[in-house]
């Protein structure tokens, strides 16, 4: 066995374990993030404020506070930015109270999508991660014999070799994507944690 095809071995060997270890929690088995999974957050966990009734189901048909909600869940708008939005919208409402729950329903439904749809994201991916480490497994296997084989065929190795090199190189961008977007379900659930916090404020 070459070092390149040990290394190779060795890379398969490591992805297979660490996508392993991560789903660790049997009832989400794809889950590839080393934060729990949880998957919806749940309205008394971020909201303390009067009772939303159904501002669940009708903020949608108010349109300013629609307009607002796509700005304020979209993270590249700044936290300080939203949370001065929040602050200028509800100052100058008539009915301050019945906005504010508008605002947080709408905010609580569009950012729960976000998680969700991120996280599937994520588990999609984890799937392919581990397809991807058992491909790189066999092929591993696959090129060690051919470097074995008499007469050996240096054409059939290069090109296995360098099947191999691309990738684990394709595995090895996707993990560090994947680490990076582990962290925005957390991010987003700050995100409405800290404007649900601005709204209450607002109406206390």
């Amino acid at each position: 066995m070459t070092v390149r095809t040990f290394a190779l071995g060795a890379l398969a060997f490591a992805a297979v374990s660490t996508i392993a270890a991560r789903a660790a929690d049997p009832r989400y088995p794809n889950w590839p993030c080393a934060q729990a999974k949880v998957p919806e957050i749940s309205v008394a966990a971020v909201w303390a404020g009067p009772a939303l009734d159904d501002a669940e189901t009708k903020w949608k048909d108010d349109s300013k506070v629609s307009a607002l909600v796509s700005k304020l869940a979209a993270r590249k708008t700044p936290l300080d930015e939203a949370e001065k939005s929040v602050k200028d919208f509800l100052t100058g409402s008539a009915d301050k109270t019945a906005k504010a729950k508008l605002l947080f329903a709408g905010l609580f439904d569009t950012l729960n999508a976000q998680r969700s749809q991120v996280m599937g994201g994520l588990e999609r991916v984890s799937r392919k991660q581990r397809e991807a480490a058992d491909k790189i497994r066999e092929e591993t296997i696959q090129l060690q014999a051919l470097q074995d084989a008499t007469p050996r065929d240096e054409a059939k190795v290069d090109a296995m070799s360098n099947q191999l090199i691309w990738e684990t190189r394709i595995f090895e961008d996707r993990r560090k994507v994947v680490r990076f977007v582990c962290e925005v379900p957390t991010t987003i659930d700050q995100r409405l944690f800290a404007l649900g916090r601005v709204i209450q404020q607002e109406i206390e």
